[in-house]
């Protein structure tokens, strides 16, 4: 596939590396630029582009900035996008400021699809960097680490389910995106490293009463790394 990245952190970079050993076309962008981006092209073989490029390529693009950088993306690029989106970043108030919309109930990946006018899959935003970058296994390995998927297009969420297990981890349908709280900062399903059984179990934990709560004790815990 033809993938762009936008975001060069540690989920970016690390996607980027397994994505291109894969055999994939990857481009990788971030705010600062290509001439930015020479060691992660090194270390991953991914070929440094604008955010408009990386925007722009034809079959999945994966967001992985914070979420007050989703405004200042090519939106007129993604909205007219006939890639698949996936958006693997998490609210933080603390970090990204009060949002009006999830404030008042919309999933993070919900947010983010109505800011760039294009529907996403929420994925990769539930695993800690380290654990993605280490802990990928082979397909039937036991205990393998299992990530879910959300979003409302079953054939997306198919093609980064399959994507997903290429790259060395389970993946589980975690339903519609309204339903991708489940896997947001603060709730069971997040940063567990967790097996597919458990995984299931752990999202049907998520109590939506707690929601609001569970998202400020976790960004009091996350606020000092931010």
């Amino acid at each position: 596939m033809e993938i762009g990245i936008i975001g060069s952190g540690n989920i970016g970079s690390t996607l980027a590396g397994y994505l291109t050993a894969l055999g994939h076309q990857v481009s990788v962008a971030n705010s600062r630029g290509p001439e930015s981006l020479g060691e992660i092209a090194r270390k991953t073989g991914a070929t440094p582009v604008t955010t408009a490029q990386a925007a722009g390529v034809k079959d999945l693009v994966i967001i992985a900035i914070p979420e007050k950088a989703i405004v200042n993306l090519p939106v007129d690029t993604l909205s007219a996008s006939e890639a698949i989106i996936v958006d693997a970043g998490n609210y933080y108030p603390s970090r990204d400021g009060q949002t009006t919309d999830i404030q008042a109930g919309l999933t993070d990946s919900e947010w983010v699809a109505k800011v760039i006018g294009h529907q996403v899959i929420k994925a990769f935003n539930n695993i800690v960097a380290p654990s993605l970058a280490s802990k990928a296994v082979s397909t039937g390995s036991p205990n393998r680490i299992a990530l879910p998927v959300a979003g409302d297009d079953k054939g997306q969420k198919a093609t980064v389910m399959k994507l997903i297990d290429e790259i060395g981890f389970d993946a589980i349908d975690g339903g519609f995106l309204s339903e991708s709280w489940r896997q947001q900062p603060g709730e069971p399903a997040y940063c567990q490293d967790l097996d597919k059984d458990t995984l299931r179990s752990a999202l049907q934990q998520a109590d939506i009463r707690k929601r609001a709560e569970n998202l400020a004790k976790a960004d009091e815990m996350a606020r000092p790394y931010l």
